[in-house]
């Protein structure tokens, strides 16, 4: 049986965002930034620096920057095979290119490209049917960021929970648990005040006013046919806000915990 990576896999899309190309940069190229959105990263700004981002507990995908061109290109590559578990030789780097181009009217457009070659195995089309929906909510985070939030760093909150049966049952319930309401609805959650600004399948995004600024993301996900998880993840924005995470990460996570799905 052949091995060798020679099947192509490729995700592309753009987004126009808020902001100077140098403003971009710093949220799509620096630590800061990335945090700021995205997940939990550590990057050496330079071609060549390692980069790490953080994905869970004792889970996370390491790679190096193969291209910096400030504020215009940025190129890194992801040990796909070892984030999946697999032999090195098995697939090739995971690379993913972002291209800035300013716009008129104050807005630039980001173009992403990720690419890699596997083995064909379907298990390999799932992860890249899997990346494209989990991602691309990320970059409406960033739009977010870069509308209120620009250069600012985050304290990051991020719970999951998982309960049995499937994602879309335990998603209604944790809409209705929240009362999020439609896009452009004022919300009031766990003594958190907002607005939503995004609802996607088995996803929502909220920009939140108090008691500390920020985003909060909420979402599900199936680990399994009779299992699925539920998370919140919140990027806040203030002198408060790490103690903010400190205590309210642990109400949050047995709050998500306590959620009562219908049988």
């Amino acid at each position: 049986m052949n091995t060798t990576p020679n099947v192509p896999y490729r995700l592309e899309f753009s987004v126009e965002v808020p902001g100077t190309p140098e403003q971009v940069w710093q949220a799509i190229a620096t630590a800061k930034g990335m945090s700021a959105w995205f997940l939990p990263t550590e990057i050496e700004e330079r071609e060549g620096g390692p980069l790490h981002f953080t994905m869970g507990p004792e889970m996370g995908s390491d790679g190096r920057v193969t291209g910096w061109d400030p504020p215009r290109r940025l190129v890194y590559e992801e040990d796909w095979a070892a984030l999946m578990g697999k032999e090195p030789d098995a697939l090739s780097p995971l690379t993913s290119e972002f291209l800035v181009e300013a716009h008129s009217g104050g807005t630039c457009v980001v173009r992403v490209t990720t690419s890699g070659f596997g083995t064909g195995a379907a298990w390999e089309s799932e992860f890249w049917d899997d990346m494209g929906s989990n991602w691309m909510p990320f970059f409406d985070n960033l739009r977010l960021y870069l509308s209120h939030f620009p250069g600012q760093e985050a304290a990051q909150l991020e719970v999951t929970a998982s309960h049995p049966g499937d994602a879309e049952t335990l998603w209604s319930t944790l809409q209705d648990a929240l009362g999020l309401g439609a896009e452009g609805a004022t919300v009031g959650m766990r003594g958190t005040t907002g607005r939503v600004e995004r609802v996607g399948e088995r996803q929502a995004l909220v920009r939140l006013t108090a008691p500390v600024p920020g985003m909060l993301s909420v979402f599900t996900y199936g680990e399994s046919d009779s299992t699925a998880t539920a998370g919140i993840r919140a990027y806040l924005f203030s002198p408060d806000a790490a103690d903010y995470v400190r205590r309210e990460e642990p109400e949050w996570r047995s709050w998500l915990q306590g959620l009562t799905i219908p049988a």
